[in-house]
């Protein structure tokens, strides 16, 4: 921000915003600008219990990067175990699982939108947004299936979908380019507010409850019900372990005495395990739903 009279407004702009998104929200009014057409048909189709598979692949299949995608994601090392690699899209999304179809489109999606021009200058945002979402899915995946009895899939479809509200309020703001002017501003809008934003994003979606309240609270590690771990306690240590990917001291220390993490049975040495043994899984996921 070069200018010391803008400074008295960002607070108002900011407000305004918020204001304005919170409208769009409240009105239903949930579609993201730039969003692919293929990636809200992929939503609307499997939303409808009534939805064949034929359905499914014939609207994967007309969109060509996406469907290499999900066959890309069935012959990974990961889902593959077999080692006989799959051919057709259909046996593809057999094998994968409507989830992980949700959560592949919605990586195409995060790709495709952070190279729109219309969202020029905020590249950055968008490029961190998209290889931690892709990230935290792959780590939610793997600390589902080894750490808990929550569904793999899921854990991985909430892990992609965590950032949605900040992709929505990224989208918005190109709207306001003033926010710019300050990257403090934006900052703190996209922190206070993504999560709520996409709690409310999901539940209009119609994806489950447990998994909109999973994005809502992901950042809450303060719940000490007891019980086995849920959906929210694998998406927000998913969240941690991709902060701290590269800090294994770090992140036993962010981990320590969190309820989350004693549900999942992450004590200092099985944390280390994981991190050790899932580190090819990992990269392996992230690469398949990645470009």
């Amino acid at each position: 921000m070069t200018s010391t009279q803008e400074s008295p407004n960002q607070p108002d702009i900011a407000f305004a915003f918020v204001q304005s998104l919170a409208g769009e929200l409240s009105a239903g009014k949930v579609d993201l600008p730039s969003f692919p057409e293929v990636a809200v048909r992929v939503r609307r189709i499997l939303s409808d219990p009534k939805s064949s598979i034929e359905q499914v692949v014939r609207v994967v299949g007309s969109e060509p990067a996406l469907a290499a995608r999900l066959m890309r994601i069935a012959n990974s090392a990961s889902l593959n175990r077999s080692g006989r690699a799959v051919a057709d899209l259909r046996t593809a999304i057999n094998r994968i699982g409507y989830n992980m179809v949700r959560s592949a489109s919605i990586s195409f999606a995060m790709a495709q939108i952070r190279s729109a021009n219309k969202i020029a200058g905020l590249e950055h945002y968008l490029t961190d947004l998209w290889q931690r979402s892709t990230l935290v899915a792959a780590f939610a995946f793997v600390i589902a299936r080894t750490c808990s009895k929550v569904n793999p899939d899921e854990a991985m479809l909430g892990g992609m979908m965590h950032g949605i509200g900040k992709l929505y309020v990224l989208t918005r703001a190109t709207r306001h380019p003033e926010l710019f002017a300050d990257n403090a501003v934006l900052d703190g809008l996209i922190s206070d507010w993504h999560a709520s934003i996409g709690k409310a994003i999901l539940e209009n979606w119609d994806f489950s409850e447990e998994l909109a309240n999973a994005v809502g609270d992901q950042d809450d590690h303060n719940n000490e019900e007891a019980g086995p771990a849920r959906l929210h306690d694998v998406i927000a240590i998913a969240i941690l372990m991709a902060s701290y990917a590269a800090d294994l001291v770090g992140l036993e220390l962010a981990l320590h005495d969190l309820p989350g993490a004693e549900r999942l049975g992450l004590t200092a040495a099985k944390t280390a395990i994981v991190m050790k043994e899932c580190a090819a899984e990992v990269a392996a996921l992230n690469y398949a739903l990645g470009d």
